[in-house]
């Protein structure tokens, strides 16, 4: 695995050379495989029909409070564009079997699910980035929208059905639901598909380096919107040399809020030529106090452990490929689990704050897996496989159906999206390991 791996950094210097080298080799490799549909403790919790259900991404969970109803989205096509113009309907869907369908509620293939809205502002990866609002996480959703022209994001009060409209669309909500943080989704759209929204134009296309906004900060009781962050601040900050060569191509993505609020992490990306620059930044949640918490090149998902801890899957220079544990504002970080060095979306327990949970993109015979494992072994010995899903070719590249699992709140349930059944699929008991022949 670590020569695919090496082989694997040395093409994404030629993305589209790539493309055709991986696709021969998995087509090699899963026709000598044994063929498995799925494995583990999985049950579908999603209608059984021709249209597709997803959620999104890993750092929200669907669920509400009450642990009973699950937002998620439903399209006809997730697999021929990343970034759709197509409209998408947001469902809830409630999971309590023993109670007739009402209020708005229908079967659908035996699931009780409710059209609450439509979005026009989608992608694959992260659907609308639909949420339950905090700070009670069940009486209202937040998602994004186009609306009179342009982008933005609509809360709505599953009570009334009433909507209030925000200026802009979010992408990290704090829990108390007071303030949100927003980026270019177009500048998204452009430079990393599956992630943006192709409706409107980018007003810096063709501009490598912008001296206007890349972070908004909204207010979400008033609406007001602060510009928080330039892109030219981000370049300036502890400039390296790459960054300043002619023509790199700056951009930012994946804002999270910490648990209390007070800071966010981002990560910061510029392009030269085919050479890709990660950073991942730590800041107030005013734009002061930046600081670069990782800066080895390569660093991709994230997570707040806790208000001071970030676990991250990156490429260190001194320590390889793999989940680092780090400080924030210092150089203090751990390397967890050295068995695990290829990427894939890490998030922690709300009740059990060592237990992570991951998974992993399709290995060489087009199979996924959950894993659950603790940072208070950080050798791994106590790693458990809890579920692997095959991943059709249909879906691979941009409009590659990543698991994303998400935790429910108490600890004894994890979601996933999946398109082996086009489904939302839902797994019970995480700690019962399967077996891996």
């Amino acid at each position: 695995m670590w020569l695919e791996q090496k082989i694997n950094y040395q093409l994404n210097k030629f993305p589209i050379i790539k493309v055709y080298i991986k696709r021969i080799y998995q087509l090699a490799m899963y026709a000598i495989s044994p063929k498995i549909k799925s494995e583990g403790n999985i049950v579908r919790i999603s209608p059984n029909e021709s249209r597709e259900y997803f959620f999104g991404y890993y750092d929200k969970s669907p669920w509400d409070a009450s642990m009973r109803y699950m937002i998620c989205m439903r399209a006809k096509d997730t697999w021929s564009n990343p970034d759709p113009k197509e409209e998408a309907d947001i469902l809830l869907i409630d999971t309590d079997t023993n109670v007739k369908a009402s209020d708005g509620f229908m079967f659908v293939s035996g699931v009780k699910v409710k059209k609450i809205a439509t979005t026009r502002t989608w992608n694959v990866q992260q659907g609308c980035m639909a949420q339950w609002l905090g700070p009670d996480f069940s009486s209202r959703i937040v998602y994004n929208d186009m609306r009179d022209g342009r982008y933005c994001s609509v809360i709505y009060e599953l009570a009334t059905g009433k909507e209030h409209i925000l200026p802009m669309p979010v992408y990290t909500v704090s829990q108390n639901a007071k303030i949100a943080l927003s980026l270019d989704f177009s500048r998204l759209h452009n430079l990393r598909l599956g992630y943006g929204y192709a409706k409107l134009p980018e007003i810096t296309q063709g501009i490598p380096l912008p001296n206007t906004a890349a972070i908004w900060k909204m207010d979400i009781e008033t609406g007001i919107v602060t510009e928080l962050l330039k892109y030219t601040d981000l370049a300036n900050f502890e400039p390296r040399v790459e960054m300043q060569e002619k023509g790199s191509v700056h951009k930012v993505n994946h804002l999270m809020i910490s648990p209390n609020g007070k800071r966010f992490m981002m990560l910061y990306r510029w392009f030269c030529g085919q050479r890709k620059y990660t950073r991942l930044i730590t800041c107030n949640i005013d734009g002061t106090d930046m600081y670069v918490l990782s800066d080895d090149d390569m660093v991709s998902h994230c997570y707040w452990k806790n208000d001071e801890e970030i676990i991250a899957f990156e490429n260190k220079k001194d320590g390889g490929p793999g989940y680092y544990l780090m400080k924030d504002k210092t150089r203090e970080y751990q390397h967890l689990w050295p068995q695990l060095s290829n990427d894939g979306h890490p998030s922690y327990c709300p009740v059990d704050n060592s237990l992570v949970v991951i998974d992993s993109y399709p290995d060489r015979a087009r199979m996924a897996e959950v894993k659950l494992v603790n940072d208070t072994e950080p050798k791994g010995k106590n790693l458990r496989v809890i579920a692997k899903v095959f991943a059709p070719f249909k879906y691979d590249n941009d409009t590659r159906c990543d698991l994303h699992p998400r935790w429910r709140q108490d600890g004894k349930s994890i979601c996933f999206d999946a398109v082996f059944e086009l489904s939302l699929i839902h797994i019970s008991e995480p700690t019962r390991p399967i077996s891996i022949s």
